[in-house]
């Protein structure tokens, strides 16, 4: 597998795990990255995730990662960060981080593979980010279900 090859397979996670969260949540792309033979690709949430959410939407990607027979490596429950670490079978490394504000993070990590280019990804947003921004804001979609404050 080359560079693209793996981006691809990380969108397909990606895409993936964001396909199992119903109510569906709206999100955008942030930056691929690459080393010398690793790629990472960001999917950033939109949606305001509230606190009385968030164990919700922990609980769907860690049954969906685990059903998808990604071992789990690291759950951190801390109460305003959580996050869930994980790994594919075929060594990808998966990330769920809540964030500053509640905004919720994905992340993607490939295992060495060979070097090539690597284009954008094909995976359409859900939101909408200005092609000029110099950074992504915080979250700014409400949801009935995801934004609810009551429990």
């Amino acid at each position: 597998m080359d560079m693209q090859g793996a981006a691809e397979r990380a969108d397909e996670i990606l895409d993936g795990v964001l396909a199992e969260i119903e109510p569906s949540v709206d999100w955008v792309h942030g930056p691929t990255t690459t080393g010398s033979c690793t790629v990472t690709r960001r999917r950033t949430v939109m949606t305001v995730i509230s606190p009385q959410r968030r164990g919700s939407l922990l609980g769907v990607v860690d049954r969906f990662w685990r059903n998808s027979d990604y071992r789990m490596t690291v759950i951190n429950n801390d109460a305003d960060i959580p996050a869930i670490y994980a790994r594919t079978r075929d060594g990808f490394q998966v990330a769920l981080i809540v964030a500053d504000k509640g905004q919720v993070h994905f992340d993607v990590d490939s295992p060495c593979v060979r070097h090539s280019e690597v284009a954008d990804s094909t995976s359409p947003a859900t939101a909408y980010l200005a092609p000029d921004a110099e950074f992504i804001p915080r979250p700014n979609i409400h949801s009935e279900f995801w934004s609810a404050t009551g429990s």
